[in-house]
């Protein structure tokens, strides 16, 4: 089989790829060929997944994506999305508008389930054990997030804060660079990032490693620019395509979540203590 036939259903998408060929290294063409030859699936995978398929590293995918003129494997998956014929997926994947409500429902229920599942797999346990040191040997700790990031960074704030660490979360892109600024030597940045590729995360992050502090970078995207500057790396996993991802919200709360567990059952006796006090403080806040 020729590797133009299977550029017909996605034309331009694949003219881009072809176009880079004499670029690739014989891994790389491994990839291209694939690609190539089964468009139509690229939204339904992971970058692990095409690197199984195509017998290459998934660093391999990376690369290639990058030599094809694309920011990275996500940016690889939206521009083959947006000449699919079935626009519903830049919404959802695998939900169509003739689905029943209830329909819907289960299937956001099930790629949530799917999402926490893939995660687990893929957790790096000695990273998130040195996740957890960073936590508990910080005098401060900056969090930050931009976008729907922001939201999952303000939880981390709450959860941290009972525990008595002094932390701060951070959205504005200024307010990152100054807050960084004047931290010091074993501070601790933690950023969080689905595609790894937002530009003020990594402007942060580049400047609290020029200064010495601890880095940890929660992404669904491993080899992205902001693992770059990372010391420790916990990955979510997600198989969407849309450009504000559901599903890998809820693996990267539930890194945070494990996360502010572990840091308490670490110093259990003051967690404890805390959260009475809070409490006894917010008792006249209820009804």
């Amino acid at each position: 089989m020729d590797i133009n036939d299977g550029a017909a259903a996605n034309s331009s998408f694949t003219s881009k790829i072809l176009s880079n060929m004499a670029k690739f290294s014989n891994s790389e063409k491994k990839v291209a060929e694939w690609i190539v030859r089964n468009p139509e699936r690229i939204c339904d995978m992971s970058m692990i997944e095409i690197a199984n398929q195509s017998g290459v590293s998934d660093a391999t995918v990376l690369r290639f994506c990058r030599k094809s003129g694309f920011k990275g494997f996500f940016d690889l998956k939206i521009s083959s999305i947006r000449e699919d014929s079935d626009s519903s997926k830049l919404v959802y994947q695998g939900v169509t508008p003739e689905d029943s409500t209830e329909k819907i429902a289960k299937k956001v229920f099930q790629s949530n389930i799917k999402a926490l599942e893939d995660t687990i797999s893929v957790m790096d346990f000695k990273a998130f054990d040195k996740a957890v040191r960073f936590i508990q040997k910080s005098n401060h700790i900056l969090m930050i997030g931009v976008g729907t990031s922001g939201p999952i960074i303000k939880d981390m704030y709450n959860k941290f804060l009972r525990l008595g660490v002094s932390c701060k979360a951070e959205s504005d892109s200024y307010l990152q660079l100054m807050e960084v600024s004047l931290m010091e030597k074993d501070d601790l940045v933690i950023a969080v990032s689905q595609s790894g590729s937002s530009v003020d995360p990594v402007d942060t992050l580049r400047e609290a490693k020029q200064i010495g502090a601890n880095t940890v970078v929660i992404t669904g995207s491993r080899y992205s620019p902001l693992t770059k500057y990372a010391d420790v790396v916990l990955q979510s996993i997600s198989s969407e395509t849309r450009p504000e991802t559901i599903s890998s919200r809820i693996a990267q709360n539930s890194i945070v979540d494990a996360l502010y567990v572990a840091v308490a059952m670490r110093n259990l006796d003051k967690s404890v203590e805390n959260e009475k006090k809070i409490w006894k403080t917010i008792l006249c806040k209820t009804v």
